[in-house]
């Protein structure tokens, strides 16, 4: 997330100060495949995306405000396929946090709109490459695959 006014700034904060002192933390709102790739992911042993939501609504904004829905896909997709050439590269293990926007009501817009449907083909492109998925409902994990 980046920080658009002080309230922001503050959550930001404290989701850094609430990080354990031993992680080596990455911030980049976009083209994180090359972000992570860039600081050599095999030296890791995990691997934590937090979150695919921001990272699309991030792409998805970046872009001009008349944008087609294939344009938005393609660099959402361009985004996925990065950050999975880094994950077939390594032998970490990867989390990967996202949300499920598809629950709700169709979003009277048509931006809420494309960023449910990109959102929800972009978790369903790592959810087909990853080993295990779980959807977590009140704190609780299911089992998805």
């Amino acid at each position: 997330a980046e920080a658009e006014d002080g309230e922001m700034a503050q959550r930001i904060a404290k989701h850094r100060a609430e990080r354990p002192t031993h992680w080596q933390t990455l911030e980049t709102p976009q083209w994180v495949g090359a972000a992570v790739a860039a600081v050599d992911p095999t030296a890791y042993e995990v691997v934590l995306l937090d979150c695919l939501t921001m990272l699309a609504s991030n792409v998805l904004l970046a872009l001009p405000e008349a944008v087609d829905a294939q344009t938005a896909e393609d660099a959402l997709t361009a985004e996925i396929e990065a950050l999975l050439a880094v994950y077939e590269r390594t032998a970490s293990h990867w989390i990967i946090v996202s949300n499920e926007v598809g629950l709700g009501i169709v979003p009277a817009y048509a931006l809420g709109r494309l960023y449910r449907d990109v959102l929800g083909r972009a978790n369903q492109r790592l959810a087909a490459a990853a080993d295990t998925v779980l959807f977590m409902v009140a704190g609780l994990p299911m089992k998805v695959k």
